[in-house]
């Protein structure tokens, strides 16, 4: 290199480093000008003119354009790094140097220019407004497209000037590759990374400039093609683009992709393809079908892992559990049948023994038969207590007695608690052993369930067994409950109408009621009334509980109720429907063995051993019989060890055996003290004489009898109604009470006036109604003063009046219903049940296995999802100019219609049940959440299984995990409102609304017109939010060259890149909103589905009125009356149609 060379490259460089004017002049000075082609000189050059372009396009992201650019542009100086860092290759920066002889600055806009240019996409202008360069008056060659100007040598341009656009009118010349010259700006741009600018050549077949789509402007006949002429929106124009299948490294070269790798539109540089994918050359995207087989595959077996294992593992540990239980109710027969054979063997050795005696010395059989009387009453249980005059006698008997019971209690006992005796005499009982194994706990079990059959066996269930069984100091006793009423009546609010009238009597512990009556005799509603659960009606009179006025749900944890229907988990086993009742209403402490005791006791009285681990079945699909669902129902209740138990019709649909098992039950129950009441219809004459008492009413709700069974005829037959010979009682009492037999026309008495009798007889005061009637009052008995007193007449009302009298009655049966469901009663039960946690992992447990056993069910939805999926991902291909808007849209619909027609399942098809467990105390919350908990594995499955086929097929930019959380956040949100849905609409409505409120609400949502009014709705659509996390997600992924597409498709959207997280947190939030109303809603709605609903208004809409003398009722769960269920329809049927309008 020579010296002047050397001269020259060290003056330029301290121009370079040390001139702060610089960048408002000319690059290269005339002194200078004959060295522009020297490679020496070029690359600093090149290097300071980059650095003055990159201080120019700097600017406008920092001007108010740049602000107002600021919902498209999360990161300025990333999105500027990524559009004009051209530092890896300057080649065309060099290149324009040369072809303007060094006066690039000259011919670059300044930031006024780039304001005023860009300024126009954001006001909406499809062309650029007249300016000092391009007017009517002024327009030089620059201002046709693809062309620009410089400005005059001795005009200095300031570039970082954003008000002052300078004169640019001489030297116009075509633009240089790399740069883009709009029309109306006499100046050049640099084309951002991605894009593709080469000058254009004229195709004379059509006159446009190609590649680009501009003409050469007519009347200038030496004017030429030059280079870019717009950077725009994809939609307006694709020119500067880098097509599909090629990559651009800089703004002058472009190249095919090769094989192996894909070039998507706008590219800098080829990406590399994933393995198992096939990219021929020139590939715009890869097939990553492959991908999506594999996570489909593996989502599948991944289940199919988790159903199999569970349920492998639920049944081994049932399978270990049931030998275990068998051997120990083996054993305890074993040793049952041992004790039995000790016995005999005792009883021959005795008498052999005798014999001997009586042989040798006839003075001492006398004692030897004392002593054989003395065992005898041992073993038949005879109190030894009694005082005996001779000492040795005492002690002779003592040791004796000592001798036997212990034998017997060594035969029965398995080591749980073991006596001793202290110096004194006394027992004490030491501290019981530790049971800890199921071998353990079902020896326990077995062995107190076979000794109790031991005791019923010895006493053949006689009155005088009986007697011996209830005074037995072993049987455990009950907190009693006694229920006393007085003059107690219902009436319909709104209608006056009587459901039951004067009804004085009490309930006592420890015996079984009956009440009978002919249909619609107030039986049902008697005792729904006495166990809280009347409402919609106004109650007069006064109940007592232990002859205190306090309300009968402060013992609601020791009271079970057993509807008419069998309300029962249809996908649980007889087993598993028992144990989770008793889990959560027997007491928290009570010992695990105990419980074991407790359903064991009640699987053996009920009968129910043969179909313990068999399901009870539903409509669809097939279990045990009705009779042993009807038993199961009764076991639900009678696990949790009442002091009440209120039963409808329990014995409806049993045959005669059958109704003797569960009353030999129910009889069992008594011994500890429990209060039980039933309706009773038609009952064999050997099942009526096992009551205890009887409640007979007529129609109206009016008492006939009420007493002790075995009183009743005579009660009867004094008033000259004479049961027939080989008729059955009651069912002659009922015909007598319909009017179907009239009683003997000597006695006198019409089945109108047994009421009346009823009252005279038992001294109650008559109602003045009841005397002016004189079918109903007896003859002669009627008083002048009864005759004329009048009450008044009933208030008559107009049309429009009993519409309002119904409308007022349904307002406060719902003010009521809430009231009563939000009330909290004081507990006098002195029970603990589990709390929340413990029941909420009960709730997991119960759940889970049932979810388990519905899992064809599951698999169908996820083959639906799948079928979505690929559906839509290969007939909508992500779109470049709204970033796959229409695919997320069609998605959205599409993912929220099928997961809320899945969700409907979790609250539709048990409301029953709910409603059962609710009334019975158990929590609502612990219910919600665990059910909630389970759906959350469909939550997080569901995406995954959607993105398989649809990301997979589509393929958009934005990365699969991005995708992922929009929509599980979208899954979680829908499956909230389904859970509204559910509860609050019956099935049919619901899943109408599930497939309507996704379109309508996106249809909404994707409104891009000017009303305020639709912006502001749109904000409180769900879908909204999950496409514009979803487009924000894509567009992100768009840079360089897709800048200003991405800022027009924002805008025209309304979105803001920043709004992502926002979007996210909306779509959970909306969630959780509506769970906390789902929940609210199961508190508050309580519908019943039934055919008849007069007879559901009539009968189960009434409400506890508090009144004087009468303790405060509530509601706490459902009134069942009728003898039908409606069943719910399978929802999963109903996937075909939400398909086909998918698909359509």
């Amino acid at each position: 290199m020579t010296r002047e060379k050397l001269f020259a490259l060290v003056a330029i460089a301290v121009v370079v480093l040390y001139s702060p004017e610089f960048a408002h002049s000319q690059v290269v000075g005339d002194d200078f000008a004959g060295q522009i082609n020297d490679t020496a000189f070029l690359p600093f050059i090149t290097q300071r003119v980059y650095s003055s372009l990159s201080n120019t396009t700097s600017t406008i992201l920092n001007s108010d354009v740049g602000n107002r650019a600021s919902f498209c542009v999360k990161d300025r100086e990333v999105e500027w790094d990524r559009a004009f860092n051209f530092s890896d290759n300057l080649d065309f920066l060099t290149a324009c140097i040369q072809k303007t002889n060094g006066d690039v600055t000259r011919r670059v806009c300044n930031s006024a220019e780039l304001k005023f240019y860009f300024g126009a996409f954001f006001s909406g202008d499809s062309y650029l407004k007249p300016n000092r360069n391009c007017n009517i008056t002024s327009r030089v060659s620059g201002c046709e497209p693809g062309w620009a100007c410089a400005t005059s040598p001795d005009e200095t341009v300031d570039m970082e000037d954003s008000k002052n656009i300078p004169a640019r009118t001489e030297s116009c010349q075509p633009c240089c590759e790399g740069f883009f010259c709009p029309s109306g700006l006499t100046c050049m741009i640099p084309c951002p990374l991605g894009a593709h600018c080469p000058t254009a050549t004229l195709d004379k077949a059509s006159g446009i400039c190609k590649p680009y789509s501009y003409q050469l402007p007519p009347g200038m006949p030496n004017h030429t093609c030059g280079g870019a002429n717009i950077w725009a929106d994809i939609r307006t124009s694709e020119e500067l683009f880098c097509s599909s299948g090629t990559y651009c490294p800089t703004s002058t070269q472009q190249f095919n992709c090769s094989k192996g790798n894909y070039c998507q539109m706008g590219s800098t540089s080829e990406k590399s393809c994933f393995k198992l994918t096939s990219c021929d050359p020139g590939s715009s995207t890869q097939n990553i079908h492959a991908y999506g087989a594999m996570l489909i595959a593996a989502i599948f077996t991944i289940m199919l892992i988790i159903y199999n294992c569970s349920d492998q593992i639920i049944t081994t540990r049932e399978r270990r559990h049931a030998k275990t239980r068998e051997a120990a109710a083996r054993r305890a027969k074993e040793k049952v049948k041992a004790h039995e054979r000790w016995k005999m063997a005792r009883e021959a050795a005795k008498k052999h023994a005798a014999q001997i005696s009586r042989t040798f010395s006839r003075k001492k059989a006398a004692p030897q038969t004392e002593e054989m009387s003395i065992l005898r009453q041992s073993r038949e249980d005879v109190d030894f207590d009694e005082p005996v005059t001779s000492s040795s006698e005492e002690n002779r008997l003592e040791l004796r007695s000592q001798t036997f019971k212990k034998k017997d209690e060594d035969l029965y006992s398995h080591d749980h608690v073991v006596e001793s005796k202290d110096t004194s005499g006394k027992k004490k009982v030491q501290k019981e052993k530790q049971i800890h194994t199921h071998s353990q706990i079902f020896n326990y079990a077995y062995g107190q369930i076979e000794k109790e059959k031991a005791m019923q066996e010895n006493h053949n269930l006689t009155f005088s067994g009986v007697i011996s069984m209830a005074v037995n100091t072993e049987t455990r006793k009950r907190p009693k409950i006694e229920i006393s009423f007085r003059d107690l009546t219902l009436t319909l609010k709104g209608k006056e109408k009587h459901l039951l009238r004067c009804v004085t009597g009490k309930i006592m512990p420890g015996r079984i009621t009956a009440v009978m009556g002919p249909s619609g005799a107030g039986k049902t509603t008697f005792l729904s009334a006495l166990a809280g659960k009347a409402h919609g009606c106004k109650i007069t009179g006064s109940i007592l509980i232990n002859g205190k006025p306090d309300s009968i749900h402060s013992y609601k944890r020791i009271i079970g109720f057993v509807p008419q229907d069998d309300i029962v988990h249809g996908n649980l086993t007889v087993e598993e429907n028992l144990w989770f009742s008793a889990k959560c209403r027997l007491p928290a402490r009570m010992l695990k063995q105990d419980r074991v005791l407790v359903v064991e006791r009640v699987i053996e009285s009920l009968g129910l051993q043969a179909v313990r681990s068999s399901l009870v079945g539903t409509v669809e699909k097939r279990g045990i019989s009705g009779g042993q669902r009807k038993r199961v129902n009764v076991g639900l209740e009678m696990v949790m060890e009442p002091s009440l138990l209120i039963l409808d019709e329990p014995t409806s649909g049993l045959d005669s055996s059958s109704s003797q098992l569960l009353l030999k039950a129910l009889r069992r129950e008594t011994l500890e003290g429990v209060n039980i009441s039933m309706v009773v219809h038609q009952p064999s004459y050997s099942l009526f004489q096992m009551f205890d008492d009887l409640v007979l009413l007529a129609k109206g709700g009016l008492t006939v009898y009420h007493g002790p069974v075995r009183k009743v005829e005579e009660y009867f037959s004094g008033l000259g109604i004479n049961v027939p010979d080989r008729v059955n009682p009651p069912d002659y009492f009922i015909d007598v009470l319909e009017g179907m037999i009239k009683p003997n026309t000597s006695s006198g008495v019409s089945y109108e006036q047994l009421p009346v009798r009823w009252m005279l007889h038992k001294g109650y005061p008559v109602p003045p109604d009841m005397r002016r009637n004189t079918a109903m009052y007896p003859e002669g008995q009627v008083s002048g003063n009864d005759v004329n007193h009048d009450d008044g007449a009933a208030e008559e009302y107009s049309f429009a009046g009993e519409i309002w009298q119904d409308v007022k009655s349904n307002v406060e049966v719902r003010r009521d219903i809430i009231r009563h469901n939000f009330l909290r009663t004081k507990d006098l039960s002195n029970r603990t049940t589990p709390g929340l946690l413990l029941q909420y992992r009960y709730f997991l447990g119960r759940i889970a296995k049932q979810r388990l056993r519905e899992s064809k069910l599951q698999l169908v939805d996820y083959l639906i999802l799948l079928l979505a999926g690929a559906c839509l991902g290969s007939i909508i291909k992500s779109n470049e100019e709204t970033f796959g808007a229409p695919g997320y849209t069609y998605s959205i619909i599409a993912v929220s219609l099928l997961c809320k027609i899945a969700a409907l399942r979790t609250f539709s098809l048990d409301k029953l049940q709910y409603w059962r467990e609710r009334a019975s105390g158990i929590s609502s919350l612990a219910h919600f959440l665990a059910k909630d908990t389970i759906d959350h594995f469909n939550t997080a499955i569901k995406p995954a299984v959607y993105l398989s086929m649809f990301y997979f097929f589509s393929y958009p930019r934005s990365s699969f995990a991005e995708n992922y959380t929009v929509l599980l956040s979208l899954v979680y949100c829908v499956t909230g409102i389904a859970y509204m849905l559910a509860i609050f609409l019956d099935p049919g409505p619901s899943q109408l609304f599930a497939v309507l409120l996704p379109v309508v609400l996106t249809l909404v949502s994707t409104q891009t017109g000017d009303s305020e009014f639709l912006k502001n709705v749109s904000k409180l659509c769900y879908p909204k939010w999950a496409l514009e996390a979803f487009v924000i997600a894509n567009a992100n992924r768009y840079s360089g060259v897709w800048l200003i597409t991405r800022c027009g498709a924002l805008l025209r959207f309304g979105y803001n890149v920043h709004d992502w997280g926002l979007c996210i947190f909306v779509l959970f939030m909306i969630g959780v909103a509506s769970r906390i109303s789902a929940f609210f809603g199961m508190l508050i709605v309580h519908k019943r589905w039934t055919p008849n609903f007069s007879t559901f208004t009539s009968f189960s809409s009434c409400n506890a009125n508090e009144t004087s003398n009468l303790s405060p009722l509530s509601i706490t769960g459902p009134m069942i009356m009728h003898d039908d269920i409606v069943r719910l329809p399978n929802i999963s049927d109903s996937h075909i149609a939400p398909l086909v309008l998918l698909l359509t």
